[in-house]
C-alpha cells in the first residue's frame, strides 16, 4: 500500500496560507492589503452561513440582514455617540443575535424551499427598515464617516496594514470557534439533521431546537463580521442587507464547498477577487460571476474543496489498487 499524500498536502496548504496571510502582507501594496482584509471579513461571514447550509442543510436568503444590522449599530454608535470598539462590537453582535432569536422562532420549523421563502421575507423586512427609517439609518444615503477604533495601543488601526492584522486575528478566532462548534457533539447532531431529520427525531433529538440554535449561532458570527465590515468600509447602506448581498454569500459557500469551513473561506476569496478585479473592467461582472456559478453547479456541485478531496481520494484508491496488484 502506497503512502497517503493527503496530510502532506494539508500541511503544505497551511504553510502557504501562513506565508500569504502572515509573512507577506508588509510587502503588499495598499490595494492588496485592503482587498485581503475584505476577503477575511467575508470569509467569516461565509463561514457563519456554512453552519446553516453545510452542516444543518438550511439555505438562507436573509443572512445579510444580520451582517448589515450589526454594521448599522457600529455606524450609529460611532458617528453619533462616539462609542468605543468594545461597546460597538458587543452592541452590534447583540442586536444581530437578538434579531435571530426572534426570527428563529418563525424559521426553525421550516425546511427546504419554505425555509428559503421565510428567510427571504424576513431579510427584506430588515432591508426595508434600513431603507425607510431615514432618521435612524440615513435611508438610501446610508451612514458615512465611521472612524476605525482606537484601542489605546501604541499602534493605530487607521493604518491599513495594522487593521489587516487586527482583522486576521479576528478571523482566526472566529474560524477556531466555528470549528470547535461544528466538531462538537452538537455539531455532529446537526449533520444528522442534514442527512435525515426524521431519523434524528426517531432517535430522540429535538430537531427544532437544534435548528434554532444553529440559526442563532450563524447570526452571531454574521453579526461579528458586520462589525468589522463597518470599520473596514467606513460606510454602511441598505445595500449591505439586500437580497443580492445574501445571494453573494450563498455563492461563496457553494463555490468553495458546503460543510467544509475551509471551502467558504476559499469561495469568499475568489468572489471578492472577481468582484473587485472584473468590475474594474466591466459593469457586467455579475454576469461573469453567474457563469462561474453555473459551471460550478455543473462540474463541481459540491464545491471546489470537495472536488479536490474526491480527486485526492480517487488517487489514493488507485494507488492502493496498484499496490495490491
Amino acid at each position: 500500500m502506497k503512502k497517503s499524500y493527503v496530510p502532506i498536502i494539508k500541511i503544505f496548504g497551511l504553510c502557504m496560507a501562513f506565508v500569504v496571510l502572515v509573512l507577506l502582507p508588509p510587502f503588499y501594496s495598499s490595494y492588496w492589503i485592503t482587498l485581503v482584509t475584505q476577503m477575511l471579513i467575508y470569509a467569516v461571514l461565509a463561514g457563519s452561513l456554512d453552519i446553516l447550509m453545510g452542516f444543518t442543510g438550511l439555505s438562507s436568503f436573509g443572512h445579510a440582514g444580520f451582517f448589515g444590522a450589526s454594521a448599522y449599530v457600529v455606524a450609529i454608535l460611532t458617528t453619533r455617540y462616539q462609542m468605543g470598539f468594545f461597546t460597538c462590537f458587543v452592541s452590534g453582535v447583540a442586536l444581530a443575535t437578538g434579531i435571530s432569536l426572534i426570527f428563529g422562532l418563525l424559521v426553525a420549523h421550516a425546511t427546504g424551499v419554505y425555509f428559503l421563502i421565510i428567510t427571504l421575507a424576513l431579510g427584506m423586512v430588515l432591508w426595508g427598515l434600513a431603507f425607510r427609517w431615514v432618521s435612524m439609518t440615513g435611508g438610501d444615503n446610508g451612514i458615512a464617516g465611521i472612524i476605525r477604533p482606537d484601542l489605546g495601543l501604541p499602534i493605530s488601526l487607521k493604518d491599513p496594514l495594522t487593521f489587516y492584522y487586527f482583522t486576521l486575528v479576528f478571523f482566526i478566532i472566529c474560524l477556531a470557534l466555528i470549528i470547535i462548534f461544528v466538531r462538537s457533539p452538537f455539531g455532529h447532531s446537526l449533520k444528522g439533521i442534514r442527512e435525515s431529520e426524521s431519523r434524528m427525531k426517531v432517535l430522540g433529538y429535538h430537531t427544532w431546537l437544534h435548528k434554532y440554535i444553529s440559526y442563532v449561532i450563524a447570526a452571531f458570527f454574521g453579526g461579528a463580521a458586520g462589525v468589522f465590515w463597518a470599520y473596514y468600509n467606513g460606510f454602511v447602506s441598505p445595500y449591505d442587507m439586500e437580497l443580492t448581498a445574501s445571494i453573494e454569500i450563498i455563492l461563496m459557500v457553494i463555490l468553495g464547498g458546503p460543510g467544509t469551513l475551509i471551502g467558504p473561506v476559499l469561495g469568499a476569496g475568489i468572489i471578492i477577487f472577481l468582484k473587485n478585479f472584473i468590475s474594474a473592467y466591466t459593469h457586467r461582472w455579475l454576469l461573469i460571476v453567474g457563469t462561474i456559478y453555473i459551471l460550478t453547479i455543473l462540474y463541481a456541485p459540491q464545491g471546489l474543496i470537495n472536488l479536490i478531496n474526491d480527486w485526492l481520494k480517487g488517487g489514493e484508491e488507485k494507488a492502493e489498487t496498484e499496490g495490491v496488484t
